[in-house]
């Protein structure tokens, strides 16, 4: 067992680059004309960014804002689950963001069936919201990567602790 290599699959993002994109955000939406005088703001919680803003038309220009800045820090925008628009006081209106963070259950377990169904002597095993895939070659970790990247998967994926 001690020559077989392995990595990890998982679902995550840098947080600094998220506090960085949020506040690029945060200053385009204070300096730009249409959206000066609405009072918005971004609060980024543990897991979760919290937008308050005066209507949905002005939601929709801090959404296109946020991703923005989002993209050009490389953060994946999958990362983003835009919950219910809710009012707030004074005509105002509130929406929840949640920051996606692991591998659910469900696509742990396609992504360890894909790699069972296509690749035999590769080993794949759930670890909580990540999945450790291990084999004697490094070389079919490799095509395992390049397959896993051709799947369009609803989070953003990555692949750490190549050893």
């Amino acid at each position: 067992m001690a020559d077989t290599s392995s990595f990890d699959i998982v679902s995550d993002y840098d947080r600094q680059e998220l506090v960085n994109a949020l506040d690029q955000a945060l200053r385009e939406i204070k300096s730009r004309f249409d959206l000066k005088d609405t009072q918005t703001t971004l609060e980024l919680g543990e897991q979760s960014i919290t937008v308050n803003t005066s209507s949905e038309f002005t939601l929709e220009a801090v959404h296109s804002v946020l991703t923005a800045k989002a993209a050009k820090r490389n953060l994946s925008l999958k990362m983003f689950d835009y919950g219910v628009v809710e009012s707030a006081s004074g005509n105002r209106v509130r929406q929840v963001i949640t920051l996606k963070r692991g591998i659910s259950q469900d696509i742990a377990k396609q992504i360890s069936k894909l790699i069972r169904d296509e690749f035999k002597k590769v080993q794949a095993s759930i670890q909580g919201e990540s999945v450790r895939v291990s084999s004697k070659s490094k070389d079919d970790l490799q095509l395992v990567i390049q397959r896993i990247k051709q799947e369009d998967w609803p989070v953003d994926l990555q692949f750490s602790n190549y050893r």
